[in-house]
């Protein structure tokens, strides 16, 4: 059992180059890789786990209680043979200027050795006034090896490895040449999702020969942390027996699932019924609740728009009672139309109101929110924390913000200060949560479905 950390001086600086090709790599090998994701991300997590063939499960410094994170690495890690830890941001980059919930603070509370990827683009001698900095800033977190990026010639690795190496005294385990394409292509709402990208499997083929070719793996396993006997963990015992079924909307639109909010429901007897928005007919007729989760629905609108005997078997449970928990893209497909270039797509229509996708981001971080008395899942006054990351705005809206479920005290939310429309048994909020996070959710979501199926 080995255990490393790969982080990065910045966003877009290589780390998960390394770190998907880490888990490309050792689970070509055959070993059993178990990838993590530090911070609130669903694609980035979604390429580690297509790279390992395992699920991958995220690590939350702000969404999570200490005990609860650190449990919750400990129980999945302790089945794995090779952990690869993917930090996001930078190393020292959290909520505050003293980095609180950082990269480098997990890898301290996970006490798991960093392996720090550099930008080497137009710099050779500066490289190590960086690495340097970034050792001694916290001689806590430990840097073990680094890893050269976007490396221009022979000549020029020389240099920076040599400099590294004689001024930050940490060891350079490999370089990287520069790319001639970009192995994840960008679009203008960001990286694009691996449901989305048809060259997938070739960019991780390639990234796995890249780790290979550029990569030091000796020594990078040299570097790792040896887990095995580290932890004390009971003996995880079988799933209770599904007493309900809550479907969830799972395809190239909706997406943005955590693993773990998957395994919370089945751990409080609920049974997963996997449908598709856009080419299924209508919903199941025997679900007791029904989970929509995030996603990018303004790419697949015309399809939403057409497949109109699905969205009219989703109004229809609404109307009837079903409890319904949306997130974010969830929440767009309840609205009535969502406008994209000019052109409008009809949606469910659950609730009056209408989107636009803008270029710049609407809101972006975490958020923390408080749930008011109306609302038909979590307990008055439970704090729900979360984030948020969205390009719509809204546009025509004939609701009122007193009739939000929830009251923003971080964080930008639906609208004036609140998040969570209502209908019926239906809460959709721009709020993603992660159960670990957030406990009640599970239970909340699995306790109405229960209600609803007793009253059937």
């Amino acid at each position: 059992m080995k255990g490393i950390i790969v982080a990065g001086l910045g966003g877009g600086s290589g780390k998960s180059v390394v770190a998907v090709g880490l888990c490309a790599y050792y689970a070509k090998l055959g070993k059993r890789v178990l990838p993590f994701k530090k911070g609130p991300d669903y694609i980035d997590a979604g390429r580690l786990s297509l790279a390992s063939g395992h699920g991958c499960y995220n690590l939350d410094p702000f969404l999570m209680e200490q005990d609860a994170l650190v449990q919750s690495f400990e129980r999945r890690a302790v089945t794995a043979e090779v952990v690869i830890v993917e930090g996001n941001r930078g190393l020292y980059d959290g909520v505050d200027a003293h980095g609180g919930y950082s990269t480098g603070e997990l890898a301290k509370l996970l006490d798991l050795p960093v392996l720090l990827v550099v930008d080497c683009t137009k710099t050779t001698r500066t490289i190590a006034a960086l690495v340097l900095g970034c050792k001694v800033l916290d001689p806590e977190v430990n840097i073990v090896g680094v890893v050269l990026n976007r490396i221009g010639s022979a000549r020029h690795e020389k240099i920076v490895r040599e400099a590294v190496e004689t001024y930050a005294g940490v060891p350079v385990v490999g370089a990287y040449r520069r790319l001639k394409r970009d192995i994840f292509p960008m679009r203008h709402l960001g990286v694009t999702p691996f449901q989305e990208y048809d060259g997938t499997g070739d960019a991780i083929a390639d990234l796995a020969q890249g780790v290979a070719e550029y990569m030091d793996l000796e020594q990078v396993e040299s570097l790792m942390a040896d887990l095995a006997g580290r932890f004390n963990v009971a003996e995880q015992g079988s799933l209770p027996e599904a007493e309900v079924k809550i479907g969830v909307i799972q395809d190239a639109a909706f997406q943005f699932y955590y693993p773990e909010n998957f395994q919370a429901l089945r751990e409080r007897g609920a049974e997963l019924v996997f449908v598709n928005s856009l080419t299924d007919q209508a919903l199941p007729a025997d679900l007791d609740g029904l989970y929509i989760g995030g996603g990018f629905p303004e790419t697949s609108a015309h399809l939403l728009a057409r497949n109109s005997s699905f969205r009219t078997s989703v109004k229809e449970v609404a109307e009837h009672g079903l409890p319904i928990y949306a997130e974010c893209g969830g929440l767009i497909y309840l609205g009535s139309e969502i406008t994209l270039g000019g052109d409008s797509h009809s949606l469910v229509g659950v609730f009056p109101v209408t989107f636009a996708i803008k270029k710049r981001p609407q809101a972006h971080g975490y958020t923390v929110a408080r749930a008011t008395a109306i609302n038909p899942f979590y307990a008055e006054n439970t704090e729900v924390k979360g984030h948020e990351f969205r390009y719509s705005k809204i546009g025509n809206w004939t609701g009122s913000c007193t009739d939000l479920g929830l009251k923003m005290e971080r964080g930008v939310g639906f609208s004036e200060g609140g998040d969570g429309l209502i209908y019926k048994n239906v809460l959709a909020l721009y709020t993603h949560v992660h159960a670990i996070g957030t406990p009640e959710w599970a239970e909340a979501l699995v306790g109405k479905a229960k209600e609803f199926k007793k009253a059937k």
